[in-house]
């Protein structure tokens, strides 16, 4: 399960995005990005980011640690800007919250001078499971990943899964190739891409996968399909289980992407 904290002051707003997370002091003396169950992508955009967060950190890949916030109310009623004096007052409960990497900035692979050193083994793992999350928020022109420390961090999942927001609690297109992949940011630079499929398979075993899917709260998952918290994670998992197993069709996309590139 995830750790809890609680927001203590919301310090800025990041505009980058839709959603508009913010920069928040917790009681644990820690800073967290946080978004919101309120923000118009809804809770499900929480339940990628902690579902498929939490997989890529099980996977060893390069992810700050997550946390559920409990966010009170009360720290959104003296906000001046109404925008985010109604989406904070609207998020009053747990929101999804992600360690703020000081003094990170965008990556970039154009402008960050020792990117050429990155393994490329890494970066086909990132290509691999993000073939496996469906992740279409990889491109150059949003790559959603920082640089920190010269370390690659990846962030901002919300996007990843996103079958789920039209999604009838059964396994119709698991096994889907998805061709986004090949615009993925990192593609050009990765090692092979179904040389990782062993590592993929071991590291999405179930265990793995239900602890994912367990560290959701259970307001977090909203109908259609219309199952109890139980039921909704069960079949969740499964579907989860379903992806990890089709990985010779996307992994072979992806793979099949990557030749044509070079």
């Amino acid at each position: 399960m995830l750790r809890r904290v609680a927001a203590t002051r919301y310090v800025v707003p990041l505009r980058e995005g839709g959603s508009l997370p913010a920069v928040m002091e917790a009681d644990d003396g820690a800073v967290y990005v946080v978004k919101f169950r309120g923000a118009g992508q809804g809770p499900r955009a929480l339940v990628a980011e902690v579902v498929v967060g939490e997989l890529a950190r099980g996977l060893g890949l390069p992810v700050p640690e997550l946390v559920i916030v409990a966010v009170d109310a009360a720290l959104g009623r003296n906000e001046p800007d109404p925008e985010i004096r109604a989406l904070v007052v609207g998020s009053a409960g747990d929101n999804a919250g992600m360690g703020f990497l000081s003094g990170a900035i965008n990556f970039d692979p154009a402008a960050i001078r020792d990117v050429g050193g990155l393994d490329p083994a890494l970066m086909a793992r990132v290509v691999a499971f993000d073939a496996f999350a469906q992740n279409m928020d990889r491109t150059a022109k949003n790559p959603n990943m920082l640089w920190c420390t010269d370390k690659l961090w990846l962030i901002d999942h919300g996007a990843a899964l996103y079958w789920q927001h039209d999604w009838d609690g059964g396994l119709g297109g698991v096994s889907s190739p998805f061709a986004l992949i090949a615009r993925h940011v990192l593609l050009p630079r990765a090692g092979s891409i179904t040389g990782q499929a062993a590592w993929l398979r071991a590291g999405l075993g179930d265990e793995a996968i239900a602890a994912a899917v367990a560290a959701v709260p259970d307001e977090w998952w909203t109908g259609p399909p219309a199952l109890e918290p139980g039921a909704y994670r069960a079949a969740f998992a499964a579907r989860l289980r379903a992806r990890r197993d089709a990985m010779a069709i996307y992994l072979g996309e992806a793979e099949g992407a990557r030749a044509r590139g070079l």
